[in-house]
């Protein structure tokens, strides 16, 4: 009987674990009740089935979160324009560059354990990167093109990946005959340790720590995460977050049995309308990949997010597993840039930047609603996330439309224009 009820125990744990292992959901609540206009919520949704009405979406997600708890969560439009498959809750999305936020809070687990500083020289851990060169490319009074290389004033930082002042840029340097260094470098057809050493080789195209400048740093921070901690980046990412925060459908790439749950990736056609992409983007995230970019490579859910940006909201928690402390939290999302200038990149005007989110400096800077101390970040997709510590609220909006982002900026505007403390309906 002892043993039979052993078994019993053993079987109901093994259950539980497995339903703690799948649990995704948060607290549910009304709009009223935590300070949103539900009359004003319920316009986001008309309006982007206006967008699939006219092409320009095929589908996509919302979710509104305050106080931790869901005001609003709903899909619309398809998961796949041609075939008309409704768009799914559980829909996986190519979240590209969502990718950096979730790398940073990796590498601070390992930053809280002494295995960095910031103001490290990335050449400590790999030194492929200890003599740098920038390219100086400008042109004479004739308009002929002048090309030198000269050393580089400093070495560059583990800040400088963070917050984009690596004086890398995503286009990458110009050889002599002006073609992109990086095309041809083609370092994701390499792994990530043989890619970064190729990207180290490159030279810069500004000299590090003078101006933000949109860049491959986060590829590299995950290469250091791979050195720092031992581990396949894969791996620790599970292991650090994945796992503790109950994202079960955040990777590299997706398992065979929940293919049916991609949706389908698109770009702008020439008249605004959407047109099915057809590059590797397409189908790529069905097997691993060779190169695991730390900068854009993940793919995750509307949910799986949404629970990785309230962890951020909470200060480092979320449900009892502590990720990372309140400090690391504040020093993320702090504006790291101060007076230091944007050469390029997708930054708003009026945000500063931390480590790998942009930071709002407040509506007289960024003459948009929002509050002080909003960070934010989005996808090449036009996925977004904000989370806003003064109004305790977070957001994610999840669609598949390259070079589409004014969508999800709108989109960000309207989630701000429900907050309703008046609790009207």
């Amino acid at each position: 009987m002892k043993n039979a009820s052993n078994k019993f125990l053993a079987l109901l744990l093994l259950a539980s674990g497995a339903f703690a292992l799948n649990a995704q959901s948060l607290p549910q609540s009304t709009p009223a009740e935590q300070g949103m206009s539900a009359k004003r919520i319920a316009q986001l949704k008309p309006l982007q089935e206006k967008y699939v009405k006219d092409g320009k979406l095929a589908g996509g997600t919302i979710l509104i979160a305050r106080n931790g708890k869901i005001v609003y969560s709903d899909t619309f439009g398809a998961m796949d324009q041609a075939s008309g498959k409704p768009m799914q809750k559980d829909a996986i999305f190519r979240i590209y560059s969502m990718t950096k936020p979730i790398i940073t809070v990796a590498a601070l687990t390992l930053y809280e354990q002494g295995k960095f500083s910031m103001l490290d020289p990335v050449s400590k851990y790999i030194p492929e990167f200890k003599t740098m060169k920038v390219a100086i490319d400008t042109k004479d009074a004739s308009g002929k093109r002048i090309y030198s290389l000269v050393p580089a004033d400093r070495q560059i930082t583990v800040l400088d990946l963070f917050r984009h002042t690596s004086g890398m840029n995503n286009a990458g340097p110009k050889d002599e005959s002006g073609e992109s260094i990086f095309t041809k470098l083609n370092i994701k057809n390499h792994t990530l340790e043989d890619g970064i050493k190729l990207l180290a080789g490159a030279p810069l195209v500004h000299q590090p720590g003078t101006g933000f400048d949109y860049s491959p740093g986060p590829d590299v921070i995950g290469r250091l995460i791979e050195i720092w901690s031992g581990k396949p980046l894969d791996v620790y990412l599970d292991e650090a977050v994945f796992k503790p925060l109950h994202m079960v459908d955040t990777g590299f790439w997706v398992p065979k049995d929940k293919w049916s749950r991609i949706a389908t990736l698109y770009d702008a056609g020439p008249d605004g309308k959407i047109v099915k992409a057809t590059d590797d983007a397409q189908e790529g995230y069905k097997q691993k990949p060779i190169f695991l970019s730390g900068a854009g490579g993940l793919a995750s859910t509307t949910m799986d997010y949404a629970r990785f940006a309230q962890m951020l909201l909470n200060g480092g928690t979320l449900e009892g597993a502590r990720i990372l402390s309140p400090k690391s939290i504040e020093l993320m999302s702090s504006d790291l840039l101060g007076e230091l200038p944007i050469y390029g990149g997708p930054v708003v005007p009026g945000y500063g930047f931390g480590l790998t989110v942009a930071v709002n400096r407040g509506p007289a800077k960024t003459a948009s609603v929002g509050s002080a101390g909003e960070y934010y970040w989005e996808g090449a997709a036009s996925s977004i996330f904000f989370v806003d510590p003064k109004e305790k609220l977070i957001t994610v909006y999840m669609i598949q439309k390259r070079r589409g982002v004014e969508v999800s900026r709108e989109y960000k505007r309207l989630v701000y224009a429900a907050i309703d403390t008046t609790n009207n309906k």
